[in-house]
């Protein structure tokens, strides 16, 4: 009889209430891949996004009336259990992290993941429940900022959404970078975000950072509330608008700055890299973590049963950095 393990399962699309803990099959490695013991998994707003289904094209790739795969979370961080007969990175025992993009089902007790696919080792001094939320904020944001931007030191880099996982990273890989950081919380955030690196905060309950006197080269909009035509005013004449948060005006909005010459605006979903691509960026954010210039900042941990009320949390808009899955 083969194996069970505790997984969530999502039954459709919708609220949080779709997710069910369920009784599933435990994965078995195929030749070339390592069985991962999940120690902690991450909840994400990506990860709300994809449990609604919207934007509704997305559902092309995830599936159209409910998700392909039903165990929903990218992010991981646990112990090989076991491996495929034909794998030579890991051995059983070592501590890994990794995130499986389109593949989901990290918020389980158990994934399979390939050797070559987005998984590095875990050095011993990176608590588990960090590592897991690396794929999140860590990884886009060091995508955009570092890949897609090519943030140079000197640059005004203003970045919206500051106190979310994806800000929060931004705000410390920017500074890394060598930029002049501008934040926008609420001021209860502030000095959060300062202490992050960021030179400057704008609170946005009592500013409107579109009708800044300051003019950015890059303005990462983490959160998706603004817009390139919004942001347009304060950009440089070949400043950058970045959104992790796709949207059809910014798709029509990348379509027309990538005929001509000045102010772009540029999305990407960087779970869509290729793996060797993914890989190498987490190799750059670990290196960056190691050296003492990126932190992992922790909101709240639940166990995985609860995943459903970490995605209500995640829902009220007041996540103040990562969400933590934890398995017992």
């Amino acid at each position: 009889m083969a194996s069970k393990m505790k997984a969530i399962v999502a039954t459709g699309y919708g609220t949080p209430e779709v997710f069910q803990l369920q009784s599933v099959t435990k994965p078995e490695p195929k030749a070339n891949e390592v069985l991962v013991k999940v120690k902690t998994s991450a909840a994400t707003k990506a990860d709300a996004m994809m449990r609604t289904g919207k934007p509704y094209f997305a559902r092309l790739f995830i599936g159209l009336t409910k998700p392909k795969t039903g165990i929903p979370g990218t992010g991981f961080a646990g112990i090989v259990e076991q491996v495929g007969e034909n794998v030579s990175n890991f051995q059983v025992g070592d501590r890994v992290f990794g995130e499986t993009a389109f593949g989901f089902k990290a918020n389980a007790e158990f994934l399979t993941v390939s050797e070559n696919g987005v998984i590095l080792p875990l050095p011993e001094n990176i608590e588990f429940a960090a590592a897991s939320n690396f794929c999140d904020g860590h990884l886009t944001s060091y995508n955009f900022l570092k890949e897609i931007a090519d943030v140079k030191p000197g640059q005004k880099v203003l970045i919206n959404g500051a106190s979310g996982a994806l800000g929060m990273s931004a705000v410390q890989i920017a500074k890394y970078l060598g930029a002049e950081v501008t934040g926008v919380c609420g001021d209860r955030n502030a000095g959060l975000i300062k202490s992050l690196g960021a030179d400057k905060v704008l609170d946005y309950y009592k500013e409107d950072f579109t009708q800044s006197e300051d003019r950015y080269d890059i303005i990462y909009d983490t959160v998706g509330k603004s817009s390139f035509k919004a942001c347009k005013g304060i950009l440089k004449d070949k400043g950058i608008y970045l959104s992790p948060v796709l949207q059809f005006p910014l798709m029509i909005q990348m379509v027309i700055t990538s005929f001509f010459k000045g102010k772009k605006a540029k999305f990407q979903a960087t779970g869509a890299n290729k793996e060797e691509k993914l890989r190498f960026m987490l190799s750059e954010v670990l290196e960056i973590y190691k050296a003492g210039k990126l932190k992992t900042v922790i909101d709240r941990q639940f166990p995985l049963e609860k995943l459903a009320e970490a995605h209500t949390y995640i829902d009220s808009g007041h996540k103040k950095g990562n969400v933590v899955i934890y398995n017992a």
